[in-house]
């Protein structure tokens, strides 16, 4: 019986220690698509700013292409911030999925390892 306990824990080990990863991956993934909101959303501020007739140009890949519809080019940038936004929601649910079974697992090997010590005793 003691070493089906001691398996059953090392794979709750193993299952914390791979959600603490997975949190950690996604909370990087998060802040990156922070990121890239933000950057639309200067450039958005910028584009308000630009005068009627004034030379716009994006980025595609790796050169630079002349736009002159500000509008197409603003709904393009608007379209793309809410998907980001949505990326974002659904990465906070993940990490807050994530993080409710990494807590529930915490308890789970700290009973555990409490249990284990009284009957060591």
């Amino acid at each position: 019986m003691a070493a089906d306990m001691n398996a059953d824990m090392q794979n709750k080990l193993m299952q914390f220690q791979q959600i603490q990863q997975q949190v950690q991956v996604i909370g990087q993934q998060k802040y990156q698509v922070d990121i890239q909101i933000t950057e639309l959303e200067k450039t958005m501020d910028e584009l308000d700013k630009v005068k009627k007739g004034a030379e716009i140009y994006k980025s595609v890949g790796t050169i630079l292409v002349r736009n002159d519809d500000k509008e197409a080019l603003k709904t393009e940038l608007e379209d793309k911030k809410e998907t980001l936004e949505i990326r974002v929601k659904t990465l906070a649910n993940q990490e807050k999925t994530l993080k409710e079974m990494h807590q529930n697992l915490q308890e789970e090997l700290t009973k555990a390892f409490q249990q284990d010590e009284k009957a060591s005793e």
